[in-house]
């Protein structure tokens, strides 16, 4: 876990910051997934069925992947600075891979910008990519934008 004040990411822009710790994809968490958002194709959720498909098993939503951001960044930096933290969007994202139930990722993170806003705020631009473990290329390439607070 990376430990960063507010006031040493400006000097950080253009550079990788972290990178998170794997996290394994459960056939448990899209099942949850699919309940939560009604998106129950049989890709994600019918077991015996997936494993003739193209996949040879289920695979995650990507937007299950995307979620996981905010989990990424929970365990790759702190900001000892901010008392909260809120996601303020999305920019450019792009599914490279599906993800396979059982599979395991991480993401890097690369400060893309960070400015000041409104009530001693900062907003960050960040890239994140998240990589499948033995993956030839990323599943998921996201710009995320967080604002975080004192």
């Amino acid at each position: 876990m990376r430990k960063l004040l507010l006031s040493e990411l400006a000097q950080l822009v253009g550079q990788e910051v972290a990178v998170s710790d794997w996290l394994t994809v459960t056939q448990e968490q899209v099942n949850l997934f699919a309940q939560a958002t009604g998106d129950h194709q049989w890709i994600h959720v019918d077991v015996e069925r997936a494993q003739r498909g193209p996949f040879g098993g289920t695979i995650a939503h990507g937007f299950l992947t995307l979620s996981l951001i905010p989990k990424f960044f929970e365990n790759a930096i702190e900001f000892p600075d901010s008392g909260m933290g809120v996601n303020y969007g999305l920019n450019r994202v792009r599914f490279m891979a599906p993800v396979r139930v059982g599979s395991r990722l991480r993401a890097r993170m690369k400060l893309l910008s960070s400015e000041a806003i409104a009530n001693a705020g900062l907003q960050m631009s960040w890239e994140i990519t998240v990589e499948g473990e033995g993956a030839a290329k990323p599943v998921c390439v996201a710009e995320s934008l967080v604002r975080r607070y004192p």
